[in-house]
């Protein structure tokens, strides 16, 4: 192989933003906003001169914060849900994220891209044509984001021996999967979506500091919400025992949350009570946010591994791995953990009572891995793989 320099990691996410960098990084250099603002002004003049323009107005766009900034042009988003809606718009948003970003030549480097679950063999082959035919990559490989957040997870202590068999639960900002993989195969049959992402929660939180906050500015609600999930919220263990911790020694649990208003730059401060433990809660309350969705994660994990095939289904209880951001709440894992392994034991016990005591069932060892690079998961699976000899060979 000719090519020697470090291999391009690009990571489409579902939820609105691109992670890009180099292989070998364990955080992406960039992560920017999937989306590309482009100049929609009538056309005038002959034929000739709107040729002209045209190929003015294909140079004339931005992506990322910056696209999200220009008020004159139109902002579109060219991936919804993880699959690519628009291709023009994304083989102008790769040029950028090549180039601008990136700064590199795309025929000096082997680039890595990923896909979410589902992705169909179409998307994958429009792909590899943008990659090779305009941007003459020499060599590209496509992932599968969940088999990749599972190779993050051997950095994890708690992970014995290195497998690709396990249940992925990924949860970013706009959609929760669960993703059961077989030896490196996903069981594409028995994935299923949780409609409850990190999104739901900073729009509860939002609703719960409506509700009580005054002072908060109108137009600065959502981000205040947001930084209250990222630096406060966490998972507890009992929701009654909770409240009554915050009522009966309100001083210790209850914080303080200070901002800006963005208008006439004075202080505001608020009180952030009930809506540490109440935002993460609806993972395993769904009910909270969403009167359509009322089923806990710890069900949808139990109901997914039951739809596999029976032969996997231990390796997949004793290997739940957690990839995202909204999987970072404090005893996350912990919770999840109790939840399935108190509804994988109920089943045990109705199964050895309806058999008269013949049976016994022999327990199932449920474990929930938690590791430092949970966040960017993806991203460090993928920089992990793009960095072995095998990747440009």
């Amino acid at each position: 192989s000719q090519v020697r320099n470090p291999a391009m990691r690009v990571s489409l996410g579902g939820g609105g933003y691109t992670k890009l960098g180099y292989a070998g990084n364990t955080e992406p250099q960039f992560i920017i906003p999937s989306c590309i603002a482009i100049k929609e002004s009538a056309k005038v003049g002959d034929q000739a001169q709107r040729r002209l323009m045209k190929g003015v107005d294909d140079l004339d766009f931005f992506i990322g914060d910056e696209a999200i900034d220009k008020p004159t042009y139109a902002t579109k988003w060219p991936i919804r849900h993880g699959i690519v809606e628009d291709w023009d718009l994304m083989e102008r948003f790769m040029e950028q994220v090549i180039f601008k970003y990136l700064r590199a030549e795309p025929e000096d480097h082997y680039f890595l891209l990923t896909e979410p679950p589902l992705n169909t063999p179409e998307n994958r082959e429009y792909t590899a044509e943008i990659m090779f035919e305009s941007f003459n990559v020499p060599g590209l490989y496509i992932a599968v984001q969940a088999v990749l957040a599972l190779a993050a997870s051997w950095t994890s202590r708690q992970v014995g021996e290195r497998t690709l068999t396990g249940t992925v639960i990924d949860s970013g900002d706009g959609v929760t999967h669960v993703i059961p993989v077989a030896e490196g195969y996903v069981i594409g049959s028995c994935i299923k979506h949780i409609p409850i992402a990190g999104r739901d929660i900073t729009y509860f939180i939002q609703q719960l500091l409506r509700d009580r906050e005054v002072g908060i500015p109108p137009e600065q609600s959502l981000e205040t919400a947001k930084a209250v999930k990222e630096r406060f919220s966490y998972v507890c263990p009992d929701l009654v025992k909770e409240f009554s911790k915050y009522d009966t020694d309100g001083l210790k649990w209850i914080k303080q949350f200070t901002g800006v208003n963005a208008v006439s730059k004075k202080e505001f401060s608020i009180d952030v009570g009930y809506e540490r433990f109440l935002g993460p809660e609806i993972f395993f309350h769904p009910e909270f946010a969403n009167p359509d969705f009322t089923q806990p994660i710890s069900e949808v994990v139990d109901e997914v591994i039951q739809n596999c095939p029976i032969d996997v289904r231990r390796p997949l209880y004793k290997n739940i791995v957690l990839s995202g951001g909204s999987t970072m709440f404090r005893d996350f894992g912990r919770r999840l953990q109790r939840d399935l392994k108190r509804t994988v034991d109920a089943r045990l016990k109705l199964s050895e009572e309806l058999s008269g005591g013949r049976l016994k069932p022999k327990p199932i060892d449920v474990q929930v891995i938690t590791h430092h690079m949970q966040r960017y998961a993806v991203w460090f699976g993928g920089s992990m793989l793009a960095s072995t000899v095998c990747f440009s060979v």
